[in-house]
């Protein structure tokens, strides 16, 4: 542990005067070495006398760090208090100082900061804890005086301290007043970074008007990077993305190199929605796992195929460092470019050290199966299975993964015996228990679907995913209409924007007879997620509403989507053959 540097202006994590703890294992060390006896060292050792334990520094000194290591941060106030009467040690003081203002003892904060001022009257941090104690008890004034004094005194971080005593304030408007009072041209001066970082301090005071005021007169005085930059932030928050693209723009012709610039960028370029853009924001500069893996998944939204296959190359030529997370990344836009030999090739060496190890294999059972490789598929999964340990999240994955690619083949008994066994060692899986449950509907067996749907949430009764599960599958196979409303309402109040959701409620006030009501949220579910199966539903309501040439479209939009859909497939042959 280190002692706090005396002027410093942090908060303090768990230091202080270790001198004097240092001192005492010193002491206990020295008294358990074995030492003959000798009449002269008995008489010395007759002459010690015990310190009291009102006076034992080091005592209390332990004492409270022990308090402190507890989380009971008002006892370690405490005891750093009674500490500091024993030391001439300032930073004992300070420790003691801010462990009372984080347990919010005033009262005490104030008394021993009495005594941090008396052993280093020069403290940066006696200013700011003056000045949090005036803001706890509300005097504003004393407060303002106190802060800007601090700001008077100058230096690279004098609005730092201010900055932390404002946020702790439990008054955020009265902070933020405050802080338009320090915060003036006089007084940030001309350090660009001064004048952004109060301005984000505004912001996080809940004053967005001041925050932009300190933003423009920033953007006017310096032009700088940063003052753009957050300048950006700031439009994106008034969801003016015009401006906010062009002050990052901006932003980055002035620094290139920035990482923080071009990945923020790049972000406000993919919430667009322009993916492409994005990725070649990210190509410019210096290049690194995390800028390739940030490129890679851009592009990979976007399904820009040529640009992915550049990259591609570009990863493969780069003669840097070759580890697990290159290579990782490596075989999946392989296997993004269709490229599965060589996907497999590039997961086969990742280290067997590597957090990616097991994924890696994963994806190589995956790919040798759909290579026609099944004899290599099936050895790649024994070899996890020994490296997985029972009932884990790993081991857990594999059952899904194998049971996944035994339906692949029609193989649903199988894969109904995968789930079963890896459910006899771990009955409460939720993951084993939804996709068994899904199956088993499948499969027709409605009783065993929903008593597994209901031990999941059983454990879990807010798991949107088995609500929406149970509530449509009742609504659509069963006459249990209300029950199925009330648990889809349930799912819904829980995840409202979820596309599938929206759909079973839809469905389920189809079965109703509510048309109108049915069609309004199956159009919304649609927008959302225009797959086969909410096609299907929509275009029946469509049908049994008149609308026939609709639903017509909306089916043939299926049909390109996912032509082998069941649902789409069933609802077309029923209602329009």
């Amino acid at each position: 542990m280190q002692v706090i540097k005396h002027g410093s202006g942090l908060p303090a994590g768990r230091h202080g005067a270790i001198v004097a703890v240092a001192a005492m294992a010193a002491l206990l060390g020295a008294c358990a070495t074995p030492v003959r006896e000798t009449p002269r060292q008995v008489a010395a050792v007759q002459s010690v006398h015990a310190v009291a334990e009102s006076d034992d520094l080091p005592l209390k000194l332990i004492a409270a760090e022990y308090a402190l290591q507890r989380g009971d941060l008002a006892t370690a106030a405490k005891g750093y208090a009674e500490a500091s009467a024993l030391s001439a040690d300032a930073s004992i003081a300070e420790q003691a100082t801010r462990l009372a203002l984080a347990s919010s003892q005033w009262q005490l904060a104030g008394k021993i900061l009495q005594r941090w001022q008396q052993l280093d009257p020069q403290a940066v941090g006696i200013l700011q804890a003056r000045a949090w104690i005036a803001l706890a008890e509300n005097d504003v004034e004393t407060a303002h005086a106190v802060l800007a004094e601090l700001a008077a005194r100058g230096g690279a971080d004098r609005w730092r301290p201010i900055a932390q005593a404002l946020i702790a304030a439990r008054d955020k408007q009265v902070a933020a007043g405050l802080l338009a009072r320090l915060a003036t041209p006089q007084r940030l001066g001309d350090n660009d970074q001064d004048w952004v970082a109060m301005s984000q301090l505004a912001f996080k005071l809940d004053d967005k008007a001041l925050s932009e005021r300190l933003s423009v007169e920033s953007v006017k005085r310096f032009n700088s990077s940063d003052a753009l930059a957050w300048s950006a932030q700031l439009a994106l928050d008034r969801k003016d993305k015009t401006l906010a693209r062009q002050r990052f723009a901006e932003a980055l012709k002035r620094d290139p190199d920035s990482l923080r610039l071009r990945t923020g960028y790049a972000a406000l370029l993919a919430e667009s929605g322009d993916n492409a853009a994005a990725a070649r924001t990210l190509a410019i500069g210096k290049q690194s796992d995390v800028v390739y893996g940030a490129r890679a998944a851009y592009l990979a939204r976007s399904d820009d195929k040529a640009q992915m296959a550049l990259l591609y190359r570009e990863i493969e030529a780069d003669k840097g460092p070759r580890g697990g997370k290159r290579i990782y990344l490596l075989g999946q836009l392989a296997e993004l470019l269709k490229k599965n030999l060589a996907a497999v090739d590039w997961y086969r060496q990742v280290p067997e050290g590597d957090e990616r190890w097991f994924a890696a294999g994963m994806r190589m059972v995956v790919l040798s199966d759909k290579n026609g490789e099944p004899t290599l598929a099936a050895s790649k999964l024994g070899e996890l299975r020994l490296a997985a340990v029972p009932a884990s999240g790993e081991s857990v994955d594999l059952s899904l993964l194998e049971a996944e690619l035994l339906l692949a083949k029609g193989n649903k008994e199988a894969a109904l015996g995968t789930y079963s066994r890896a459910l006899s060692l771990d009955p409460d899986e939720p993951r084993l228990l939804y996709a068994r449950a899904m199956l088993s509907i499948e499969m027709e067996n409605l009783a065993a679907g929903e008593e597994d749907l209901r031990k999941v949430l059983a454990s879990d009764p807010d798991s949107a995913d088995a609500l929406n599960a149970l509530g449509y599958t009742l609504a659509d196979r069963t006459d249990r209409l209300s029950e199925a409303v009330e648990l889809i309402e349930k799912a819904i109040k829980i995840k409202p924007d979820e596309a599938a959701i929206i759909d079973s409620y839809g469905w389920a006030q189809y079965r109703l007879g509510n048309l109108e009501e049915a069609l309004k949220l199956l159009r919304q579910a649609y927008a959302k997620q225009p797959d086969s199966e909410v096609a299907a539903h929509l275009g029946e309501v469509l049908w049994v509403s008149g609308d026939r040439d609709e639903a017509r479209q909306i089916w043939e939009q299926g049909r390109k989507k996912d032509a082998d859909n069941k649902v789409l497939i069933e609802t077309i042959k029923r209602l329009a053959s």
